[in-house]
């Protein structure tokens, strides 16, 4: 069965809403031009009127298309084809002028409106799916084929409906005409946005999709064709419009809606940054004037360290807040002519030009990261966060946008690699190290729905008397083309990605049905340790929705353990105790993790009250490599355990010497290579048949 991801599109609310108000404005055009064609008595006045009529409409209809067009956000640059724009243009344009055509008619019979309207329909259909064609994407928009026809249908409906409010409003001798003629346009312009957010709801851009306009209309060139668009509109309800109060008050719309339009076009509006766009044009600039003095410019590329953890357990107002203040905050750490932009989610670009040397770019990147580290700011938020950095330099790591943006992102990933914190700059191997971050990624996506994960269980044998005590499950993935990959590649790219979280559901409910196949074989009852992630332990609902799944699963709580590493239950220690104390009143118990890697205090570790303690498998290598020492350290962590009502789990024993002492010093639990390496889910089943057979 195949399975179809799409790209994740998100909407500009301001743009939405200017879409509106430019519908709604080329909507009173609409109905005050009818009102004056339908007075003009000479043919050839009509015709001239109509001629320029339907060019304002159109402009109109086709800006809102457009600015609603600028609204849509996908994680790929966008263009639009030149000559395919040109068209759905002229398709607004001819559909105006047969609406006007109709409504300015002496009489207008139901049926000439109906099939009017009909046509109207399909006209402005057409002209939608036309500019959506114009973006020329690789592989092609799929629609969802009841939304296609709703947005037909809607068009068609309010065709129909324009046509018939147009033509009984075309009569300027009635009562409080413009007051009708404003309610009527609003009305209007609402049917019309609402038939193009639903065709473009229609639309669905699959994952790997790439625009093959990206280089076509830019949106600088976009921008000011709308602003001139709607300028048009102006000069034609300036020339229809009687000279009164009313004109002063479209002037100031209109002049207003321009400004805007451009301003939303080129600034992101969150942060009122320059955006990519604006950043492209800089850089491209940037490019010819570097490339005629033969200077050098740096790309620093930013990513804000645990932004995602932010958003996830305080919310996205919070994180918008963040974004704000770290926005702010960067412009006063760079210098006045560098470019600072903002590409959208966490990705900052700054762009410092006019450097003498790459030990300018490495100065930049330092300063910032110290002044984000410890400087006073005055701007109100609480939290600090420090960026990682990946820097390029031109022309020796491109000589285009794209590649520069390319290698400076590749060098941000190595920095979160390295530690996090830091700046790196591009080296050529880098993007070997991204490409193949990529792929993973692609594979992560593909993993749960294509069956490509699987577990392998590792036994814990008793110290006492070496009987099997239980097992750890670790997760495994094996793709098609990248074959078996270590956990230590691919769950930090999850653990980054988010895709750790539905991944942890479904290693929970892998292991409860695990569990159900064992019993049904009649095998005992056997505890099962999972691992949850950093990324999972922020999430507000983990203990409901685990519950839950057990649940479905039929398995007993008490059958299932989780492991927390020592250092990310320290993070937040409070939240930490509330969480594994809501896990123990369910019937979970709970283990610390990495034992002794981390910085716990004694007074935490006694309330977090966990059921073991798992000494990590570098005090048990210590064990014959530092003699003494190595001994006492773990007799002492295990005394510790003791005395506060632990249990012990020693990780790693790959040696007799240290199964030795471990049993000499009470240890509870051992797992390790020496006793038995992680098993596939039948073969551990053939351990459990043994060791009950044999006892």
């Amino acid at each position: 069965m195949a399975f179809q991801f799409n790209m994740h599109s998100t909407y500009s609310f301001w743009l939405v809403a200017l879409s509106l108000v430019v519908a709604t404005l080329a909507s009173y055009t609409a109905l005050d031009l009818a009102g004056r064609i339908s007075r003009l008595t000479q043919s050839s006045a009509r015709h001239a009127w109509l001629a320029g009529g339907a060019a304002a409409m159109g402009v109109g209809i086709w800006s809102m298309h457009f600015i609603g067009m600028l609204a849509l956000s996908l994680p790929i640059p966008l263009g639009y084809d030149l000559a395919i724009t040109i068209c759905s243009l002229a398709i607004a344009i001819l559909v105006s002028w047969f609406a006007l055509y109709i409504v300015t008619r002496a009489k207008l019979s139901l049926p000439h409106l109906i099939t009017g309207g009909i046509l109207m329909g399909f006209g402005i259909a057409g002209m939608h799916y036309t500019g959506m064609a114009a973006m020329r994407m690789e592989p092609g928009i799929h629609y969802d084929p009841k939304l296609f026809a709703a947005s037909i249908l809607i068009a068609i409906v309010a065709s129909n409906a324009a046509l018939w409010i147009a033509h009984t409003l075309s009569d300027a001798d009635q009562g409080y005409v413009i007051q009708k003629r404003i309610g009527a346009a609003f009305v209007m312009g609402i049917a019309i946005t609402g038939m193009h957010y639903t065709g473009m709801a229609a639309a669905n851009f699959p994952l790997g999709s790439i625009c093959g306009a990206a280089r076509g209309v830019n949106s600088q060139w976009l921008a000011t064709s709308v602003t001139l668009f709607t300028f048009a509109i102006l000069i034609v309800v300036l020339m229809m419009s009687r000279f009164d109060a009313r004109t002063t008050f479209l002037v100031g719309s209109v002049s207003q809606l321009n400004g805007q339009i451009v301003r939303m076009a080129t600034f992101d509006a969150l942060t009122d940054l320059p955006n990519r766009r604006t950043l492209t044009e800089r850089i491209e600039s940037a490019i010819q004037a570097s490339s005629r003095g033969k200077n050098t410019f740096a790309i620093l590329f930013m990513d804000l360290d645990g932004f995602k953890t932010i958003n996830d357990s305080l919310g996205h107002s919070v994180g918008d807040e963040v974004l704000k203040a770290f926005a702010q905050r960067l412009l006063h750490c760079v210098r006045g002519g560098d470019m600072v932009a903002r590409l959208g989610g966490d990705e900052f670009v700054v762009l410092l030009e006019n450097l003498a040397s790459p030990a300018d770019a490495e100065k930049m990147a330092e300063s910032v990261l110290d002044r984000m580290r410890k400087g006073a700011w005055t701007d109100g938020q609480p939290l600090q966060v420090t960026p990682s950095i990946g820097i390029s330099l031109f022309p020796q790591d491109g000589d285009s946008v794209e590649a520069l943006l390319k290698n400076a992102d590749a060098a941000m990933y190595e920095a979160k690699r390295g530690g996090r914190g830091t700046y790196r700059f591009f080296e050529a191997g880098m993007n070997e190290a991204a490409t193949r971050t990529l792929q993973i990624q692609t594979a992560l996506h593909e993993a749960l729905d294509a069956g490509h994960f699987s577990l392998h269980f590792q036994p814990k044998f008793r110290g006492d008397d070496g009987e099997l005590a239980g097992a750890e499950a670790l997760l495994r993935l094996n793709h098609p083309e990248l074959g078996l990959l270590p956990p230590l590649e691919f769950i930090p790219i999850a653990e980054r990605s988010g895709q750790i979280v539905q991944i942890g559901h479904w290693v929970v409910r892998e292991t409860c049905r695990q569990i159900r196949r064992w019993e049904t074989a009649g095998l005992p009852s056997m505890k099962v340790a999972i691992n949850l992630s950093p990324r999972q332990l922020v999430q507000q609902d983990l203990v409901a929705t685990i519950l839950e799944i057990v649940r479905a699963e039929q398995v007993s709580c008490e059958q299932i353990m989780f492991e927390i590493t020592e250092t990310v239950a320290m993070q937040d220690a409070p939240k930490t105790i509330e969480m594994i104390h809501e896990f123990q009143r369910n019937g979970f118990e709970i283990a610390i993790d990495d034992f002794g890697t981390g910085y716990s205090s004694l007074a935490y570790l006694q309330r977090f009250r966990v059921k073991q303690l798992k000494i990590d498998r570098f005090f048990t290598n210590g064990l014959d490599e530092h003699g003494h020492e190595g001994g006492a350290i773990v007799s002492a962590i295990i005394a510790l355990a003791h005395s506060l009502e632990m249990d012990v789990v020693a990780e790693g024993v790959e040696t007799a010497s240290q199964l030795a002492k471990l049993k000499s010093m009470m240890c509870d639990e051992m797992q390790g290579f020496l006793l038995g390496k992680p098993l596939t889910a039948e073969a551990f089943g053939a351990l459990l048949t043994e060791r009950t057979v044999n006892s």
